[in-house]
């Protein structure tokens, strides 16, 4: 029989990939500064392609900013990612959370999340674009 330490870390092998792999592209974030024109994140495919911003137009400026602890730029580059980065955060500590307690997450009640988010950003993606006061504050 497993030793609780040996299947505590087995429990916590997914989230630890999950952090490793999230520390990672941050640092790349942090390292390619997609705030400086020119860099070596290229622009969007949409905002180049359509010259529209899509729902997550802003996405790397706002973690970079959010990196750097500067919310109100984050929010300006991209709100609704400042959300799902709050959302994302809670999520993975509560899925941590149960891992160390040793709890399964019951999928039933995550079946919906897609659907929602779909309709989430798509509602931010037609929002972002309407080219009259106070929305073209939105785009990036």
């Amino acid at each position: 029989m497993e030793s609780t330490p040996k299947r505590l870390t087995l429990r916590l092998a997914a989230p630890a990939a999950v952090a490793a792999a999230a520390v990672a592209a941050c640092g790349f974030v942090l390292w390619a500064d997609p705030t400086m024109p020119g860099g070596v994140i290229p622009v969007c495919p949409t905002k180049a392609l359509l010259g529209i911003d899509c729902p997550l137009c802003g996405g790397t400026r706002m973690l970079y900013s959010l990196l750097h602890f500067d919310l109100s730029d984050a929010l300006r580059y991209n709100a609704s990612g400042v959300v799902v980065a709050v959302l994302l955060l809670a999520g993975y500590g509560v899925w941590t959370w149960g891992r160390v307690r040793g709890r399964v997450l019951d999928a039933r009640h995550l079946r919906r999340i897609p659907a929602v988010a779909l309709a989430a950003a798509a509602i931010w993606f037609v929002l972002r674009n309407i080219p009259i006061a106070p929305f073209t504050g939105l785009q990036v």
